[in-house]
């Protein structure tokens, strides 16, 4: 991709089997070692971006963000129904947001069916937050 100077995003997961589904490990420790696997893929890192989920604790996603020097943007993943899940993912993306590569959101279901049934205000309140 790199020597067709194509973006590629990387979505790198460390996912487990948990009483028969399948869950998405979003510890630091799992976070940071997929980001170090995803960022060795390939012969050149140009072009590549990664797409990250914030970190079960938003103060580890700083040191996960040490296994690499790509440029991030920011998965919305599942907040929960409540107004109060939803400011709570607010949050997590600003503190992540301040972290020198990470670059923007890469947000869907979040703002499309947020919890205040507003569209338009979840929209406001991720572009305040860039």
């Amino acid at each position: 991709m790199a020597e067709r100077r194509l973006p590629l995003f990387i979505e790198p997961f460390i996912s487990r089997r948990i009483d028969g589904r399948v869950r998405n490990d979003l510890s630091a420790d799992a976070v940071t070692r997929s980001i170090a696997v995803a960022s060795g893929l390939g012969g050149a890192s140009a072009y590549t971006w990664l797409k990250l989920p914030v970190t079960d604790d938003p103060d580890d996603l700083a040191q996960a963000m040490e296994a690499s020097t790509l440029p991030a943007v920011l998965l919305g993943g599942d907040v929960g129904p409540s107004a109060e899940e939803q400011e709570t993912a607010y949050e997590k993306w600003r503190k992540a947001l301040q972290l020198p590569t990470v670059q923007g959101l890469i947000v869907g279901r979040s703002l499309l069916h947020p919890a205040s049934g507003s569209v338009e205000d979840a929209v406001d309140t991720a572009v305040s937050l860039l």
